[in-house]
């Protein structure tokens, strides 16, 4: 099989792995009609594979086992490795177990089993209250247009813990000043009603009254947020204006609306807020996916044990 002029001559750590590697992409080539770029891809995640079972200890392929795989995905993940190009690595490895089997080498498929990299989980970014609070007062009547609409728009996203699509989707409608609540329209059209702060419903009243209607072009418009030219603001418009108050502040990082998404959760539940009510704000429809917002709070209390534990 000829793997391209720039595949890489690389042996496995084992004769037996070169042979069953040379067999497999000869099978791949003949029988499955992969192309050159894919074979080359198949065969050096494969030899990355070969090199971690052989760091560990020799293992002959006829005894491969379930936790190898495993194990090969632990080393991935603690090298870095993003879990999509881990995830590709692991087709490779399914598929040459695959072709084990074909061949008589397995008795059964020892990756069926073996769950995906693209479920880890990566902590989301989170602020600090102070960094958050610059932020919310980040917009300046004095030199931004818009500072009343943008003030609105970083303490709804502080405050409610709303996506941006949502938050670009509210009507005045959606509103009840007297409740001291939201209606926001979530994934999969459900809706959710999350409370307001009056801080928060102080910024949107001034907003409303000093600076909506000079944006509005059509009485008849009932989205709460405004552009220039009187048109709905888009998703993209939310992110543009939190990067630019960001980049204002100077703080680093990849920081978007949704970080301030991840702070709202992750605040409240560092202020004792039990985890059904932030999963209920947020609009997850699996508890597990709140539960992110845990370990980003423990991490946090475990650097603030490190640095000021005596014997930490």
């Amino acid at each position: 099989m000829n793997p391209g002029p720039k595949a890489k001559n690389r042996s496995s750590p084992h004769p037996e792995y070169d042979r069953a590697l040379r067999g497999f992409l000869d099978y791949l080539q003949a029988e499955c009609g992969l192309s050159t770029n894919t074979l080359r891809a198949y065969r050096g995640d494969l030899q990355r594979f070969f090199a971690c079972l052989a760091g560990s200890r020799f293992r002959s392929l006829t005894g491969l086992r379930h936790a190898d795989i495993e194990g090969f995905l632990r080393h991935l993940h603690g090298e870095g490795l993003a879990a999509s190009s881990a995830a590709r690595a692991l087709a490779a490895v399914r598929m040459f177990c695959r072709y084990l089997v074909i061949d008589g080498v397995l008795p059964r498929d020892v990756s069926d089993s073996v769950e995906s990299p693209r479920k880890w989980t990566r902590l989301p970014t989170v602020l600090d209250n102070q960094t958050v609070q610059t932020l919310l007062k980040a917009p300046d009547p004095m030199q931004d247009p818009y500072a009343l609409r943008d003030r609105a728009i970083l303490g709804l996203l502080y405050g409610t813990g709303m996506r941006a699509s949502e938050l670009t989707g509210l009507a005045l409608s959606d509103f009840n000043f007297n409740l001291g609540v939201v209606r926001v329209l979530g994934k999969g059209s459900k809706e959710r009603i999350v409370p307001v702060a009056e801080s928060v419903f102080e910024l949107l009243r001034r907003y409303l009254q000093q600076q909506r209607p000079v944006l509005l072009r059509r009485p008849q418009t009932a989205a709460l947020l405004l552009s220039r030219t009187g048109r709905r603001l888009t998703r993209e418009d939310i992110f543009r204006i939190v990067r630019k108050y960001v980049r204002r502040i100077a703080v680093r990082g990849k920081i978007s609306p949704h970080t301030l998404r991840h702070c709202f959760a992750t605040h409240l539940l560092a202020n004792g807020a039990d985890l059904r009510s932030v999963q209920e704000m947020l609009g997850h429809a699996n508890i597990a996916t709140t539960q992110v917002y845990t370990h980003v709070d423990a991490d946090r209390l475990k650097s603030i044990h490190k640095k000021f534990h005596p014997r930490a």
